[in-house]
Parts: C-alpha cells; sequence; structure tokens
C-alpha cells in the first residue's frame, strides 16, 4: 500500500474513531423513573459502552502511532523485527505495527 492511500485509510479511520469515542463519553439520558429491575441492565449497558470506548481509545492510540511511523518513514516495517509488514496486513489493518510472527508472538506472551 502507498504512502498517500495509507494516510488517507489513517486519518479517515482517526475522524470516525473520534466521533465514536465523543459519542461513547457522553453522559447518558437515565431517567428518574427507571425501576429496579432496569437497573441491571443499565449496568450491562454502561459496561458495554466502558468497553467500546477502552477499545476504540486503544485502536486511536494505534492509529496516532501509524501515521508518526508514516512521518518517520517506518510504516509498513514490523516495530519488533524491522521486516516488512505484509501488504495484506496492511490493507486488512492500516494501523498495524508487527508482521504477524511478531504479533503472534506478543499475543501469546499475554
Amino acid at each position: 500500500m502507498d504512502d498517500a492511500t495509507a494516510r488517507t485509510q489513517l486519518e479517515t479511520m482517526l475522524t470516525e474513531l473520534d466521533r465514536s469515542i465523543t459519542v461513547l463519553r457522553g453522559d447518558p439520558a437515565t431517567p428518574a423513573d427507571r425501576s429496579q429491575a432496569d437497573g441491571g441492565s443499565l449496568l450491562t449497558e454502561t459496561d458495554r459502552a466502558r468497553a467500546m470506548l477502552e477499545a476504540a481509545t486503544r485502536q486511536r492510540t494505534a492509529v496516532l502511532a501509524a501515521l508518526k511511523r508514516l512521518d518517520t518513514g517506518d510504516y509498513g516495517r514490523c516495530v519488533d523485527c524491522a521486516q516488512p509488514v505484509p501488504e495484506g496486513r496492511l490493507a486488512a489493518r492500516p494501523e498495524a505495527a508487527r508482521c504477524v510472527q511478531c504479533q503472534s508472538a506478543r499475543e501469546r506472551r499475554r
């Protein structure tokens, strides 16, 4: 993937993530007449929104790091082994920082 295409995709992702994060951070309107039975579903909705916010924030960080790699000329190289990240991986995940092998090793260590 060429740098211009990558930058366009990453900037589009960043805009969408920022929009999602803004929505997720908004205070949900909680009607005063909610019954005790609704309390459990409200907690579940809050937990789900919090998890989505955390995931969006992590992805936003990855997108910003990818844009920085574009600026420094390191985009498309694995941050661990410096080998090229496969084109297919970058097409699917433009923010990918690692080749498949290094990403798999990282996930196994967790």
